[in-house]
């Protein structure tokens, strides 16, 4: 279990991003760009007149980069902060970047886009949240849509971490198989000096 109670993570979440905006400290997971293995997985995506979801949207690469391959984006995040500089990097944006708490999602996006990115932000949450996040995340993919989890790995022996992170075993990935969501493809990537990260796609019939 992780010492940190699970209601002080947003809070957490928000100090750093009120930091960064102070310039008095780093986000560890900015990058300044998409996540590279979404980048390489989406390359000739096109998604004019469809809609996506970006899950824990941060300072909104990610968000960006969907709706620049064509996608109408509504991307959130649990931090005012995040939100707010995401708007602020991005002036004039077509994203539609919101707060929401993954674990209560608005009704209204149940099963309502085509593509849904979650990239880095279960193993943000405490073990005990995962499975709650997992489904919450499967839920938003709509009929024929697709789901994209980018995540690092953790062996399924290996020590759960006290984190954050808490890294997701095999047997978490697979769970986002759930309710109609079958796996089309689960790839582990090695890379050098980062540590080795699930890749996994969903589709809905």
């Amino acid at each position: 279990m992780s010492p940190m109670p699970d209601a002080d993570l947003p809070a957490m979440f928000e100090r750093m991003y009120d930091a960064a905006a102070a310039g008095d400290g780093a986000l560890p997971w900015h990058r300044g760009e998409a996540h590279p293995l979404l980048a390489a997985w989406a390359e000739g995506l096109r998604g004019a007149g469809r809609r996506a979801l970006v899950v824990g949207s941060g300072t909104g690469d990610d968000a960006e980069f969907v709706a620049g391959l064509g996608f109408d984006v509504v991307a959130f995040d649990v931090s005012p902060s995040a939100v707010a500089m995401a708007r602020r990097r991005f002036p004039g944006s077509t994203v539609d970047y919101g707060v929401a708490d993954l674990l209560a999602l608005p009704a209204a996006w149940s099963r309502a886009f085509d593509l849904v990115v979650e990239v880095l932000t279960v193993q943000s949450t405490p073990i005990a949240l995962h499975e709650a996040a997992i489904a919450a995340i499967a839920g938003t993919v709509a009929p024929g849509g697709t789901l994209i989890v980018i995540a690092t790995a953790r062996a399924d022996d290996a020590q759960v971490p006290d984190g954050p992170p808490w890294p997701l075993a095999r047997a978490e990935i697979d769970a986002f198989g759930t309710a109609g969501l079958a796996a089309d493809q689960v790839d582990v990537v090695r890379s050098s000096g980062a540590p080795p990260r699930y890749r996994a796609v969903f589709r809905r019939a």
